[in-house]
């Protein structure tokens, strides 16, 4: 569509939202961009707009639309406090490399540099955090600063676009073309470069592949479980991307992160290959950077190949002996070709893998009266293959990681960034976007209580999503690491906590209480048969604060330090 009529700045703002193909966004209204908001409302019918209660729980869900879409999430806030409060779901945007856009309300021209109410310079502001940030000063030119963000967003390592809209820009009048619609860009590895993978791969006795990072669909998905079961390797997932393999299948190793399992880091340490596929080779991936060898200083006997969308992180931290700058679509479809090359024999690294797993899978036992491994095998026995799980941070998240099974692409949405408050909003989204699936949202207490408002919104839109909130009354993360730095001395991780289920039973939701293991069950299908959001809070002992100890052993642990 070309227009040549005369538009106001909000008018083609929309218009190019709806030529870029946007269907849904994310906001908490605010009066410097009432004209956007005006324009939307004549695309009603192919734009939704969720309005949400806090700016956080927008910027988190618009990060989440780019997680499970592959399309930027669309943000619209006000500025001053809106900006600043929208910062959080930038900042994820920007380590879990998630195509967003946040569009900005800004002060007019007129008051620029005078600090005028509410008024920040955004470029400053959001300089570290996003791919580009940017103020449309001209009506006219909103066409191509549309364009120019949907491909900074998607393009190489994907990522977050800051927009800033000042108020007489968005009700000025112009008359423009309209843009392009963007398009999606590909880099494909080259010849070289894949003859020397291939030359690796049949030299390794102990290969190991990484998956990771963003850029990923069901079908490149596909093509890397048909590589591993061709090649016989065993595949790990990156901090938080457990979704890109089927944690199911025989090939599979487990999660790449914190918490990891001790037998899998032992193996990654020994192999002789290691290829890091999309991921950003950071501290938690790489449990503090000693999973791998940074600049091949200790000069092991571990050769790394890193793949990577971005060009900017290949040699980043490590300088891998193989660098590939391709997207991760481009280099699995290239892989899944690949004839068999790894040598005979490579295939029992694989069994002992899997049997690692599955070991690092076994029933764990804790103090009280609810045990959570119990909760979770409930769950993997009734949740559907493609329930969608989310989650913030918190010690809560370890049960999730380790022992639910995420069977296909797009079932997790959990932020690398260490997030609190992401699970909520981002449940929000997931519904939004897929409403026929099941979502389930975990949240610890003091994880919740930062953006549980959003059952407003889950209520409002009429988003029948299940939250599990695990109760500990403390920053249960926060308290382990008091506990081994200086034991006994508690202080500033303690909660006073509301009654959660009354809490949801005020915004219209379903809300319950379980306090023993038995009782989960039966809540669950209530939740599930509820017609409406639901919300079962689980009150666990303290003590159980992860799988493999309790608050007791690690402070006595660290007494005798």
């Amino acid at each position: 569509m070309t227009s040549h009529k005369a538009r106001t700045g909000g008018q083609i703002l929309a218009d190019q939202l709806k030529i870029h193909g946007a269907d849904l966004a994310f906001c908490v209204p605010g009066e410097s961009y009432l004209p956007v908001l005006d324009a939307l409302y004549e695309h009603r019918n192919s734009i939704r707009l969720i309005t949400c209660r806090h700016e956080s729980g927008a910027a988190n869900m618009a990060e989440a639309y780019g997680k499970l879409t592959g399309r930027p999430g669309i943000c619209l806030v006000t500025r001053g406090p809106g900006a600043t409060n929208a910062s959080i779901g930038v900042h994820t945007a920007f380590q879990d490399s998630t195509p967003m856009i946040l569009f900005i309300g800004q002060v007019g021209s007129d008051f620029v540099e005078r600090e005028a109410f509410q008024e920040i310079d955004y470029r400053r502001m959001f300089g570290q955090m996003a791919k580009w940030v940017a103020q449309i000063d001209r009506a006219d030119r909103i066409p191509e600063f549309i364009a120019r963000a949907y491909q900074v967003a998607t393009s190489g390592r994907m990522g977050p676009v800051v927009l800033a809209l000042p108020e007489d820009m968005l009700s000025a009048t112009a008359t423009v073309a309209d843009a392009r619609a963007w398009q999606h860009v590909e880099t494909s590895p080259g010849e070289q470069a894949l003859a020397r993978l291939s030359s690796l791969l049949s030299n390794a006795k102990r290969p190991f592949v990484i998956a990771g990072g963003s850029g990923w669909h069901t079908d490149a998905c596909a093509d890397l479980q048909h590589f591993a079961e061709t090649q016989k390797i065993p595949i790990g997932c990156a901090f938080r991307f457990q979704d890109l393999f089927d944690n199911a299948h025989p090939n599979y190793a487990g999660d790449v992160g914190i918490g990891i399992n001790p037998k899998l880091a032992a193996r990654i340490k020994a192999a002789d290959l290691v290829i890091a596929l999309g991921p950003r080779l950071g501290e938690m991936t790489t449990s503090g950077y000693t999973l791998l060898d940074p600049a091949g200083a200790t000069q092991s006997a571990q050769t790394l190949v890193h793949i990577h969308a971005g060009a900017e992180e290949l040699g980043r931290v490590y300088q891998a002996d193989l660098m590939i700058n391709a997207t991760m679509a481009a280099m699995a479809k290239v892989l899944a070709a690949f004839s068999r090359v790894t040598q005979a024999g490579v295939e029992e690294n694989v069994k002992s893998a899997n049997a690692d797993y599955q070991f690092w899978q076994a029933q764990k036992t804790t103090p009280g009266t609810v045990q959570m491994w119990d909760v979770m095998q409930h769950l993997e026995s009734v949740l559907p293959a493609n329930a969608i799980v989310t989650n913030g941070a918190g010690n809560y998240a370890t049960w999730v990681h380790r022992f639910h099974r995420y069977r296909g692409f797009r079932t997790q949405l959990a932020p690398t960034s260490g997030a609190m408050g992401y699970g909520v909003p981002a449940a929000v989204a997931a519904k939004a976007v897929h409403p026929n699936r099941v979502v389930v949202a975990f949240a610890g207490d003091g994880c919740f209580l930062m953006t549980g408002q959003e059952l407003a919104t889950a209520v409002q839109y009429q988003l029948n999503i299940i939250f599990i909130v695990v109760n500990n009354n403390m920053y249960g993360t926060i308290r382990m690491h008091q506990e081994r730095e200086f034991p006994g001395h508690v202080y500033g991780t303690a909660l006073v906590n509301p009654d959660f289920a009354a809490y949801a039973r005020a915004f219209g939701a379903n809300g319950e209480v379980v306090e023993r293991t038995a009782e989960f069950a039966p809540a669950f299908e209530r939740a599930m048969k509820a017609g409406k959001p639901a919300l079962i809070e689980i009150r666990i002992d303290p003590e159980a604060i992860s799988p493999n100890t309790t608050l007791q052993a690690i402070r006595e642990a660290a007494e005798k330090v």
